[in-house]
């Protein structure tokens, strides 16, 4: 049989096996699928022209029509946010059989819209306390505006806080796409569900994990490559791990930790004002002022200068 015969008499058997298992699994009509994806990443880029005009647009704002431009943004992202929204929530009640008609699906998304962007002010100005800490806490940095177009800390703190609000108003998907987007631009994976105070500053930031139920005090900072990770999971009677415990560990005020650390578990606990050295592991608790370190290794130092015998004349 040649191909375009194959073609006819059997793709459509094929295309039919795979709807039919498609169908036992996703609500196909209501996702929000990948052009769903690229739609946040566009409320998302709306939302961070927002927070910092002239520096996340595409062209040069005049001052005189400030007020016009971040209105105009806003009010496209609230649009396209609640859109998402609505199909998301239409999604999760065919999915839940769930007892929403469609028009509480597009008020509640109203209501997740208009609470966000009330709470976008208290964002920014925990966003400028990220942008001071890494100012503080980089000698190389030379000023804020150098840090706000050019660290991965802000970009993943910006969409990090925009996510969390999402997040605690009991919306995961669109956070959680959100995250992964922010992981995608700097190698930063931070869970939207992770509570993080002001002035947190992740210094390269390559590697970084956070995870879920993980809460961050103040004027933390942390290197690359450090995981705050759960140390197991958990397990029901089918042998599935447990969602919604406390997995991750606290991190208290004024805390600093190196590359390569890593600390897990949801009992664990670093008191404030501590220092974690380099590929330490941590798994239990660490009272506040604590100091905790490696051994220092000793590495074996030989001269590899060719000697002059072996040198040819």
């Amino acid at each position: 049989m040649k191909l375009n015969e194959w073609l006819n008499t059997e793709v459509p058997n094929i295309a039919h096996a795979l709807n039919e298992i498609n169908q036992q699994y996703v609500d196909i009509e209501n996702s929000i699928g990948f052009s769903g994806k690229d739609k946040i990443y566009k409320v998302l880029h709306k939302f961070q022209a927002v927070l910092f005009p002239g520096f996340y647009n595409c062209q040069p704002i005049d001052e005189t029509r400030l007020n016009v431009e971040i209105s105009n943004n806003l009010r496209e992202a609230a649009l396209d946010l609640r859109d998402i929204l609505e199909k998301v929530m239409i999604y999760n009640q065919n999915m839940t059989e769930s007892v929403y008609s469609e028009k509480e699906c597009r008020e509640q998304a109203d209501d997740i819209v208009m609470t966000l962007i009330n709470k976008l002010p208290t964002i920014r100005q925990l966003i400028q306390t990220d942008i001071q800490a890494a100012y503080n806490g980089d000698p190389a940095a030379v000023s804020t505006e150098e840090i706000l177009l050019s660290y991965p800390s802000i970009i993943a703190m910006c969409i990090h806080r925009i996510a969390h609000e999402l997040y605690k108003l009991d919306v995961k998907i669109v956070p959680r796409i959100m995250s992964e987007y922010t992981h995608q631009l700097t190698g930063i994976d931070i869970h939207p569900g992770a509570s993080i105070g002001e002035s947190f500053f992740i210094d390269h930031g390559t590697g970084v994990v956070i995870g879920e139920t993980c809460t961050i005090g103040k004027n933390v900072k942390i290197y690359q490559g450090v995981t705050l990770g759960a140390l197991s999971f958990p397990l029901d009677e089918n042998g599935n791990p447990i969602k919604g415990i406390k997995r991750h560990p606290d991190i208290e005020d004024n805390v600093i930790i190196y590359a390569g650390a890593t600390i897990l578990g949801g009992e664990t606990k670093i008191g404030h004002d501590s220092i974690l050295g380099s590929n330490i592991w941590v798994t239990h608790s660490i009272p506040p002022y604590s100091r905790v370190y490696n051994s220092q290794p000793s590495p074996k130092i030989s001269n590899g200068q060719m000697k002059t015998s072996d040198s040819k004349m």
